[in-house]
């Protein structure tokens, strides 16, 4: 019994491996043959946050998953932080050493997000007053970010597989960890690390490393505008994973998040209107 268990545990492992290493490389080929600016706000749709509370709930339990699920719409703000930290640092060093940015960047950037982590885990909140919160945080850093430009990709790099390998193995490896600490940690901090951004972070650094600091800029500016697809997913997570499971749940949800999507499109919204990118 404990053979097939474990047997279970390496198939789930593998599932999230191939998972985390789609998307990364997905988002760096959007960012290159379609623009930054799209890549940044689908890099806002659920992807690292969805896989672990997937798998948290597959493994732990959906009550578990749902509960935490809450603070990773709390945590959005956290995963926010972390790129306007990574946004501050990377623009003070500019015109530097591009691994000594780079670096510092993802150093900068990853303490930041911690130490909102623990700021946030001292707040106790339910499902309506954590939407509030958040929203209202999105709605300031995608100030923040007003006069990023919009800049595109030109004369697109060769591809380094093994470099965008291993920065998309180093997502799976967050989302793995994420999930099997999931227990130890409980559902709150389980939840907060869930907004870690597990699949945007490599991405991030794909980005800078190949290209130019402005690129990376532009991927940034962009995520706020996708987060409240995120938004719309957690909420529905933790209403309906305790009623309907996670295989049904996560359908309701992703057609919830790709809904709306579509209808902010649809209506072109000012507060989410896209400047024209420049070269």
């Amino acid at each position: 019994m404990n053979f097939l268990f474990a047997e279970i545990l390496q198939g789930l492992t593998l599932v999230k491996i191939l998972t985390a290493v789609s998307v990364v490389v997905g988002l760096s080929l959007l960012a290159e043959h379609v623009s930054p600016k799209f890549a940044g706000i689908i890099s806002g749709y659920p992807l690292g946050a969805a896989i672990s509370l997937f798998f948290i709930g597959l493994e732990i339990g959906p009550d578990f998953a749902a509960h935490s699920a809450v603070y990773t719409i709390v945590g959005l703000g956290g995963t926010q932080a972390f790129i306007y930290g990574y946004y501050q640092v990377s623009r003070l060093l500019d015109g530097r050493s591009k691994n000594l940015n780079v670096f510092c960047s993802s150093c900068g950037s990853a303490a930041v997000f911690l130490i909102a982590a623990g700021l946030l885990n001292l707040i106790r909140v339910n499902l309506p007053e954590a939407l509030v919160l958040a929203s209202a945080l999105i709605i300031v850093f995608h100030r923040l970010f007003k006069k990023v430009r919009n800049v595109l990709i030109e004369g697109k790099a060769r591809p380094d597989w093994k470099l965008l390998l291993a920065r998309a193995f180093f997502a799976a490896f967050l989302i793995t960890a994420v999930t099997t600490a999931a227990k130890v940690l409980g559902p709150r901090w389980a939840g907060l690390f869930s907004a870690f951004p597990m699949t945007l972070f490599p991405f991030l650094l794909i980005i800078h490393y190949t290209y130019r600091t402005q690129h990376v800029h532009a991927v940034i500016k962009n995520v706020p505008q996708g987060l409240f697809s995120l938004l719309t997913y957690l909420a529905v997570v933790s209403l309906v994973y305790p009623r309907w499971g996670i295989w049904l749940g996560t359908l309701i949800a992703y057609a919830g998040a790709t809904l709306y999507l579509l209808i902010v499109y649809a209506v072109r919204s000012p507060l989410f209107r896209i400047n024209r990118p420049t070269k």
